[in-house]
C-alpha cells in the first residue's frame, strides 16, 4: 500500500483555490504550500496538490487538460453521513462551485460539484450495513 497520496490538479489562481476550499472547511498542509502549489488535506496522508497550471505543465511533456472543457478525472470522497454530503456540497456551491448530479441509491447517496477550475468532485456516503 501507499504511505501517502498526492493527487495533482492544475489551478489557474492559487489564492482563489485557497479561498474556495477554506470556505468548504478544508485545511492545507503549509509544509507543502508555496506560491505555486497548495497541499489540500483530504485525510490522513491524503492530499490534493492544487498546482498553478504553469508549474503543473513542467511535470510532463503533454498538454494539460482544461478541466472546464474536458474531464480528466472525478475526485470521489466519502463522508460520515447523508447530511455531511449535503452540507459539504452546499458549501461548495455557496463558495462558487457549480452543482452537479445527485445520486440516491438508498444505501449510497452522493452529490457532485465542479470547483472554480472545473475539476469534478463527488462527495458520497455509503450505509456501513450495506458495505
Amino acid at each position: 500500500m501507499h504511505a501517502t497520496i498526492f493527487v495533482h490538479l492544475p489551478v489557474a489562481d492559487i489564492e482563489r483555490s485557497r479561498t474556495f476550499f477554506t470556505d468548504l472547511g478544508y485545511t492545507f498542509n503549509e509544509a507543502f504550500c508555496d506560491e505555486r502549489a497548495l497541499a489540500l488535506v483530504l485525510g490522513e496522508n491524503q492530499f490534493a496538490l492544487l498546482t498553478q497550471t504553469a508549474f503543473f505543465d513542467s511535470f510532463h511533456p503533454v498538454e494539460t487538460t482544461d478541466a472546464s472543457k474536458a474531464k480528466e478525472c472525478v475526485v470521489c470522497l466519502s463522508v460520515e453521513s447523508r447530511a455531511a454530503v449535503d452540507a459539504l456540497v452546499d458549501r461548495a456551491i455557496a463558495a462558487g462551485g457549480t452543482a452537479g448530479d445527485t445520486e440516491d441509491e438508498g444505501f449510497m447517496y452522493g452529490r457532485s460539484y465542479d470547483d472554480p477550475d472545473g475539476h469534478s468532485w463527488q462527495i458520497f456516503w455509503m450505509d456501513p450495513q450495506a458495505a
